[in-house]
């Protein structure tokens, strides 16, 4: 009974899945027999890395489950190993354990880093963050080049370009494998739109594109389903609700973290996503921050179709409105900036 009420739960969490042909295929969170697929989180021991490692414990999809950080990890694997669930947990910590949490991954989650503050822009997070992507990356080129990488560490609009480079410069780059993980924004964008039009959140499809913080977090909600009857105002609201979200929620912990649940759960969401894509499931399609051609710049967030490799195809953007063509010309100088700044740090350091 109590398996029946886990599975039961873990279908309502999950979210419904972008089919390639425009229609909703609904994704379940895992499936009861699957290949063998290693999952490592990079800083598992913080404030997301907790929830995080909880989540993917739950997925049946994981076989074995390496959390990694510079302190306190064995406290963090010892406590999820415990759940009755399919994987294997294994806690790594510091620097000289990072290759073995690395090796033989299939998917690599990086959550590690400082969280924001009050007052604080992902942008003030750079310096701190941008070193420690740059670490992690560099070890991942060595010893498990292969995998999909999820970044969530802020600035994604900068961390994930600090990446590439990383990867490039060991000869290991292969964009289809290098994700930034702007699933909160979609998150965020069905809850609140789900509550306006007053329909079933489970219901709602909400496109975002763009980047990953401020203006440059673009959701397109005139191409949401169901439609709703919302009026200028109605969307600009949204619109900035979605875009400030993490700022809502730093602002309400006063002082005492960041977005950390809701975070841990897209980056699950995600990565139950990367691994159904590397399992040959079809028309899973998740938007996602990557290397991309549908704009002048050249990593973007929009819809992507997942596969055996990683990024099957990058979807365009649709038809958009006149407020949200506003808003993609308005993002574009910023997200730029963004990027030259992360390809200058890693090239510079």
């Amino acid at each position: 009974m109590r398996n029946q009420l886990l599975r039961s739960a873990l279908r309502r969490t999950t979210t419904t899945s972008y089919a390639a042909a425009g229609s909703p295929a609904l994704r379940y969170f895992g499936t009861e027999s699957a290949p063998e697929r290693k999952v490592a989180i990079l800083g598992a021991a913080g404030g997301i890395g907790q929830p995080l490692s909880l989540l993917m414990k739950l997925n049946p999809l994981v076989s074995k489950l390496a959390l990694y950080d510079i302190a306190a990890t064995p406290g963090v694997a010892a406590d999820v190993s415990h759940i009755n669930t399919r994987s294997e947990v294994t806690g790594y910590v510091g620097e000289e354990q990072l290759g073995q949490a690395l090796e033989g991954s299939d998917v690599v989650i990086i959550p590690a880093g400082v969280p924001r503050k009050p007052g604080m822009t992902r942008d003030d997070l750079f310096n701190i963050n941008a070193g420690i992507v740059k670490s992690l990356c560099t070890a991942i080129a060595k010893y498990c080049p292969n995998a999909l990488v999820n970044m969530i560490s802020n600035p994604v609009n900068s961390t994930v370009p600090i990446a590439a480079e990383v990867f490039k410069k060991a000869g290991r780059y292969d964009e289809k494998k290098l994700f930034g993980v702007t699933t909160l924004d979609v998150v965020r964008a069905k809850t609140f739109y789900a509550g306006k039009a007053k329909v079933p959140v489970e219901d709602v499809n909400v496109p975002v594109v763009g980047g990953h913080a401020g203006i440059t977090i673009l959701p397109l909600f005139s191409q949401a389903t169901p439609k709703a009857n919302f009026s200028y105002e109605d969307i600009k609201a949204l619109t900035k609700r979605t875009q400030d979200g993490g700022t809502e929620v730093v602002e309400a912990k006063a002082g005492k973290g960041s977005a950390t649940l809701s975070m841990a759960y897209a980056g699950a969401i995600f990565a139950d996503a990367c691994l159904k894509g590397l399992n040959g499931v079809p028309d899973v399609v998740e938007c996602s921050y990557v290397q991309s051609t549908i704009t002048d710049l050249p990593f973007f967030s929009s819809k992507v179709k997942l596969g055996k490799n990683g990024v099957e195809e990058v979807l365009g953007l649709g038809p958009l409105s006149d407020f949200e063509q506003e808003g993609l010309e308005s993002l574009k100088a910023e997200l730029k900036s963004s990027i030259e700044k992360g390809i200058k740090f890693a090239n510079a350091n």
